[in-house]
């Protein structure tokens, strides 16, 4: 029972991908993004902007408050 566990999980390990993204056969690359000058190559669509991932300068919460009470907040029913 056990060998067919760790061999049915290293069948499923093993469906993961074979080599890089490449576009389908006889198909190209999407067209360049409006005002770019060049199609991006798929590396370069796979790093995200730094829009994506902003970098935080500082935390905006300086020190922690207690919550108001709100009385909206009622508990599930049931």
């Amino acid at each position: 029972m056990t060998r067919a566990v760790v061999a049915l999980a290293l069948l499923l390990a093993a469906c993961g991908s074979k080599g890089p993204i490449q576009p389908p056969a006889g198909a190209g690359l999407p067209p360049a993004p409006r005002g770019a000058s060049v199609t991006p190559t798929p590396a370069d669509m796979l790093v995200p902007p730094a829009q994506a991932a902003p970098m935080r300068a500082d935390d905006p919460v300086k020190t922690s408050k207690e919550r108001s009470e709100d009385r909206f907040d009622l508990p599930p029913p049931g």
